[in-house]
This record gives C-alpha cells, sequence and structure tokens, in this order.
C-alpha cells in the first residue's frame, strides 16, 4: 500500500478541530434548531456522521492514508463490541422473560403490594440495593429497572420521575459497588487502593443519594401516581388482563435470578444473559399457552399481546407494558453507538483528547484548582469520547504527577473521575448509557434527565467539597508522621 505524502506534525490545533467541529453540530443540530428555529433537531446517528466525516477530512489534510484511519476506527469499534452485543442482548431477554411471564407476574405483585405514594422512592432504593449488589446499571435497569416502569406505567405514575429513580439507582451501584468495572477502573487509572476510591466517594455519593431519596418521597405526594387517587379498584381491569394472558408460578422468578446470580458470582455478562433468555423459553413452552413460534417472534420482534387471543380485552396500558422486547428492540441503540465510536476511532488516531486535556487545564496551580479541573476535565472528555473506561485513563494520566506534586491524595482524583464522568453518562444524550436506557425504559431522554436527582446533586456537591477542602484527605499527607502518607500517594 502506498502512503499518502508527508504527514504533517500534529499540533493542539489540529486536536483541537474535531471536538470543535462536534461541538458546533451539537449547538445547532440538537440545540438551536429545536430551542430557536422550531425545528426539528438532528438525530444523534447524523450528529456523529457529520463529526466522523469532518474528522477523518482532517486526517486526510494531515497526511494519513485511509488504511490507517480504517485500522484505528476499526480497532475502536472491536472495543466496543461487548457493548453492541450486551444491547442486542437485552432486546432478548426483555422479549423472553415478557413471553414466559415474568415481568408481568412482578407488575402483578408489585401493583397488590407496593405503597403508590412510595413508588418513585422505592424506584431509587431498589434499584440501588440491585446495582450494588451486581455493580452494573445497565444489567439494573434491564432487569429489575423494566420490572419497575412497568408498575408505574399501570399506576399511571410519571414516568419521567420513575425513570430518573430507576436510573439514579442504577449508577449508584455501578459508581460504589466493587464488583462494577468503572469503579475498578477508576481505581486502577489513578493507581489507588479499591476500598479506599469507594470510601473516597462515599463523601460525595451518599450525601447525594439521601438528598436524592427526600426528594423522591416528596415527590409521591406532589406527583401521586393516579391509582392513589382513583383507588386500587381502578387496577382491577389491569390485573385481571394480565391474569387471563398468564399463568403465574413460582418458577417464573428463575429468568431474574440467574442473571442476578451470574453478576454476584462475577460470571461473564453475555453468556449469563443467554442462559436467562433460555430459561424463559423453557418456562414459556411449559407453563404458558403460547406456540414455539410465538415464542420464537417474541425473541426476535418481541411480544405481542395479539398472541393470546383467549385473553379478556386487555386494557391500553397493558397492551403498552406486554408489547415490547425483542432482538431489534434495541437496534438504534446499536446504530447510534456505532456511529459514536466510528467518530471516536478517527478522532483518536491522533490521540485529540490526551492532548486537549493536557492543555486546556494546565492553568491549575492550587489544590482546589486541580480537584475542579479534573471534574470538568472528566465531564468534558466522557461528554466527548462517550467511554468512561478511557476517560479514567486519559484524564487519570494527564492528574497524576500534578496530585502527587501538591500532595492531594490520589484517592481524590479516583473519586474524581466516576463523580463527574460515571455520574454524567445517563445525562448527555449521546452516550451509549443514555441510549440504552432510553430503548430500555421506553422513556425519553428529556422526560426524565431533570428527575435523575442523583447525578444532579453529586454536580454541585462534588466540587463544593473542593472548594471547601472538605474530605480531601489533607490531613492524611500534611501531617508527616502519619503512617497512611505513602499509600495514599499511589
Amino acid at each position: 500500500m502506498n502512503k499518502t505524502t508527508i504527514q504533517k506534525e500534529i499540533t493542539f490545533t489540529h486536536a483541537l478541530m474535531p471536538i470543535l467541529a462536534l461541538l458546533t453540530i451539537v449547538i445547532y443540530g440538537l440545540i438551536l434548531r429545536p430551542v430557536l428555529l422550531e425545528q426539528p433537531a438532528f438525530p444523534l446517528e447524523v450528529v456523529f456522521i457529520l463529526a466522523a466525516v469532518f474528522a477523518i477530512g482532517e486526517l486526510f489534510w494531515l497526511g494519513y492514508d485511509w488504511e490507517e484511519i480504517q485500522r484505528s476506527i476499526v480497532q475502536k469499534l472491536s472495543m466496543a463490541l461487548p457493548a453492541f452485543f450486551i444491547l442486542l442482548s437485552i432486546g432478548l431477554i426483555i422479549g423472553s422473560w415478557m413471553v414466559c411471564g415474568t415481568i408481568p407476574m412482578l407488575v402483578y405483585y408489585g401493583l397488590k403490594t407496593i405503597n403508590p405514594t412510595l413508588l418513585y422512592l422505592l424506584a431509587f432504593l431498589v434499584s440501588i440495593i440491585f446495582s450494588v449488589l451486581t455493580g452494573t446499571s445497565w444489567g439494573s435497569a434491564a432487569s429489575i429497572g423494566i420490572v419497575i416502569i412497568g408498575i408505574a406505567g399501570a399506576m399511571g405514575a410519571n414516568l419521567g420521575i420513575t425513570a430518573g429513580a430507576i436510573i439514579g439507582g442504577a449508577f449508584f451501584g455501578d459508581k460504589m459497588s466493587p464488583l462494577s468495572d468503572t469503579t475498578n477502573l477508576a481505581a486502577i487509572a489513578a493507581e489507588v487502593n479499591l476500598f479506599d476510591h469507594i470510601g473516597s466517594m462515599t463523601l460525595t455519593t451518599v450525601p447525594s443519594a439521601i438528598l436524592a431519596s427526600i426528594l423522591y418521597f416528596t415527590l409521591g405526594f406532589f406527583y401521586p401516581p393516579a391509582i392513589t387517587t382513583s383507588g386500587v379498584d381502578s387496577a382491577a381491569p389491569f390485573l385481571q388482563a394480565l391474569q387471563s394472558i398468564f399463568n403465574f408460578n413460582v418458577l417464573l422468578v428463575l429468568p431474574p435470578a440467574i442473571v442476578l446470580v451470574g453478576s454476584l458470582r462475577r460470571k461473564p455478562t453475555i453468556p449469563t444473559l443467554i442462559i436467562s433468555m433460555l430459561s424463559a423459553c423453557v418456562l414459556a413452552l411449559s407453563f404458558q399457552e403460547f406456540t414455539l413460534a410465538e415464542v420464537m417472534q417474541s425473541l426476535i420482534r418481541g411480544f405481542d399481546v395479539s398472541m393470546a387471543p383467549w385473553a379478556v380485552t386487555p386494557p391500553e396500558g397493558v397492551v403498552t407494558l406486554l408489547n415490547r422486547g425483542g432482538l431489534y428492540a434495541l437496534i438504534d441503540a446499536v446504530i447510534i453507538a456505532f456511529t459514536v465510536f466510528f467518530f471516536i476511532g478517527a478522532m483518536d488516531h491522533i490521540n485529540a483528547m490526551p492532548t486537549v486535556v493536557n492543555r486546556a487545564f494546565r492553568f491549575a496551580k492550587t489544590r482546589t484548582e486541580t480537584i475542579l479541573a479534573t471534574l470538568a476535565a472528566t465531564a468534558i472528555t466522557n461528554s466527548l469520547t462517550s467511554n468512561q473506561y478511557a476517560t479514567s485513563f486519559i484524564v487519570g494520566d494527564a492528574f497524576k504527577n500534578k496530585y502527587d506534586t501538591l500532595r492531594i491524595p490520589r484517592k481524590v482524583l479516583s473519586r474524581s473521575l466516576e463523580d463527574t464522568g460515571t455520574m454524567l453518562e445517563s445525562l448527555v444524550p449521546w452516550t451509549p448509557s443514555a441510549v440504552f436506557m432510553v430503548a430500555t425504559l421506553g422513556v425519553p431522554f428529556h422526560e426524565y434527565w431533570h428527575w435523575q436527582f442523583l447525578s444532579l446533586i453529586n454536580f454541585i456537591v462534588a466540587p463544593a467539597l473542593a472548594i471547601l477542602g472538605i474530605g480531601c484527605f489533607y490531613h492524611e499527607v500534611d501531617e508527616p508522621n502519619n503512617s497512611n502518607t505513602s499509600s495514599q500517594a499511589g
């Protein structure tokens, strides 16, 4: 293969250009058009395709040939393949859990037992428990999350608040669980002990969770589910319809139990999901009245209430709850994630993000400035790369030495990587996490983001502690005889 002519030296301006191009397209396509111009917003796929075209064009101009660029893009996409596999598997899970009756049964008994006024609070707390046990926000939302959102829909609750609570609870565990991949990677990137990292995060995350819990409890009285005002009897047609379609059995809890046990035992995600899906199919054929063809249809295209002609005419809420899932259910999320990583693969070929982060935040001279710069750099990097794994190592490498020079314990660095990194992912509409949550819970981004109190409060708490110097562990390194000094330096 013939290489293009001599490659130009990569400067800060070259690294900055694709980032500015993306920001320009985002501001025009996602903000100005719908808000000021009263025109449809650009689809996320278009935003990142245009940004990728610009980045690739710049690489050509810099002297790189297509083979080099393509290798960089393919390498980035190959790293993202596990996320694509999970997205597709979740569609299979939802379809199989629906046709076997697992989700309908959990919704049925949830409706009969949950106090509607406490729904938002319970959505938050149950998601916290599940995500801490499993260490996964995606798994939490795709299992217990879809059950809770189904209960909320049946109760006539505000789905935006419910989704915000579910997602916030899911990301609490994604941040705080020792089983979480992002938690482990942040500790590795900053070179600190895992449990020192988690202990440091409790100072920002736990107060945020307590405040969020109070808000969700209060919202139960200001935005009560319709069932609260209309009476429990109003749910009777909904419950009757579910009973007429499915045969409930205690064994139907087996599919989610497989996912929970697999997560706790740190088994590979995809095989665990597939085993859960297959067990659901067996249960559907064993206890429900659906044919093998209908079970297969649920896996591919999703469940449909028309598969149960024997049932009483279901209310609209039952149809909304049940008609979902299938392999193609999350195809939009897969395509969006593909375009995002296509752009990132091109941009990474010239190490654009590390270059920009190192230059843009070199102004930080004091401890407070350095921690605030870390928070800002993490937020910007995650927003532009849509990848917390990359963000942790890019920002971690950029700031580690500065933390050591200023005698800031590195567990403050690792905490900061998650305070505006992991916690940001559900609040930027083009990240794979946000796309996944929208596709899984069926609630649009604009309806839930302002109810995701955990992250929003955390964005205030984290810089406040940095400014006030509270919870920054300076005493551990400023006391010369402190035995923890060396260990906290990384």
